[in-house]
């Protein structure tokens, strides 16, 4: 797409982003999306920073394209990944769940891109004064972790548009070729889709968690452990326990202790369907099978064109 400002700033064929997923978005996914046309990126936050180093340089070996790392700025080791990213001549930057401006100027002096990942419209300005260079904007359909505001991706673009001079990437809710063109019509330069990319081949889940996905219909996500940080999860049995435990107006410690150490990791990466963390958007009700990365954004890309033609 010419003249397109996502595709222009980040040099990429169509302006469609992989989402930086925990424990699915290794080098083989981003190399993948990348290769096929969009950006992919690399999902820092479940990765300790030797193990983010050797997927930058095979992601390197693996495509010559464009491609990013998502960053959570709650993340313990940050400096050391921040260090590994300009060592490793990362281009592209994605930075979440934190204060844009930590980051923003040191990352831009390196002549890295800096994109911000918010969920309201006073992120997005924030985002903006801190200098960086366009914002994702996820409304709370989205996988993973979320804005406390439950602001929709339908609603969040076009106020987020209203007030923004910087690019604007839509997420949340997005997994096909319809979606995206719904999305750019409501003001977005281009889109991020996280869901649609975890059920691919070169995705790093687990084949349990891909199976899940594929099977959950509208409904089976819902958005919790909001005195944490919300996350939308699968009702899956650590779900329900949750819920049980919300019954006795836990404190937050309780929730802690329920939670407990990598649960995520043990839902997506190691497939435990019954006592893992598993984060899926609502989007997932209209994945119906796992296929490869380069099929997938071709398929959305296609329809995208189709859909736009007839309207």
């Amino acid at each position: 797409m010419k003249n397109n400002k996502i595709t222009q700033l980040f040099n990429i064929q169509h302006p469609i982003i992989q989402g930086g997923m925990i424990w699915v978005s290794g080098y083989k996914l981003a190399s993948a999306v990348s290769n096929a046309g969009g950006l992919g990126l690399i999902g820092a936050g479940s990765m300790y920073p030797d193990v983010l180093r050797e997927h930058i340089q095979k992601c390197k070996k693996a495509t010559d394209k464009p491609f990013g790392v998502n960053v959570p700025m709650l993340y313990p080791q940050i400096d050391e990944i921040m260090k590994i990213i300009v060592e490793e001549g990362v281009k592209i930057v994605f930075t979440s769940a934190g204060n844009p401006k930590t980051w923003t100027a040191f990352l831009k002096e390196k002549g890295i891109t800096v994109v911000h990942v918010v969920s309201s419209v006073k992120f997005a300005l924030k985002a903006e004064a801190a200098g960086v260079d366009a914002v994702v904007c996820e409304g709370f359909e989205a996988g993973g972790h979320n804005g406390r505001e439950e602001t929709t991706t339908f609603t969040l673009i076009p106020m987020v548009k209203e007030q923004v001079k910087i690019p604007v990437i839509a997420a949340g809710g997005i997994g096909t070729g319809r979606g995206m063109l719904a999305a750019m019509v409501l003001g977005a330069d281009g889109v991020q889709i996280g869901s649609r990319f975890a059920a691919t081949l070169e995705s790093s889940a687990h084949d349990n968690f891909k199976q899940t996905i594929v099977n959950v219909k509208d409904g089976d996500t819902q958005l919790t452990l909001k005195e944490l940080a919300p996350v939308r999860l699968v009702k899956n049995k650590f779900f329900q326990e949750v819920q049980e435990l919300y019954k006795q107006n836990p404190s937050v410690e309780q929730i802690k202790e329920l939670l407990g150490r990598a649960r995520a990791k043990r839902g997506m990466f190691e497939g435990d369907l019954d006592d893992g963390e598993l984060e899926i958007g609502q989007i997932a009700g209209l994945i119906h099978e796992i296929k490869p990365a380069k099929q997938v954004l071709e398929e959305i890309i296609a329809e995208y064109n189709l859909v736009k033609e007839s309207l």
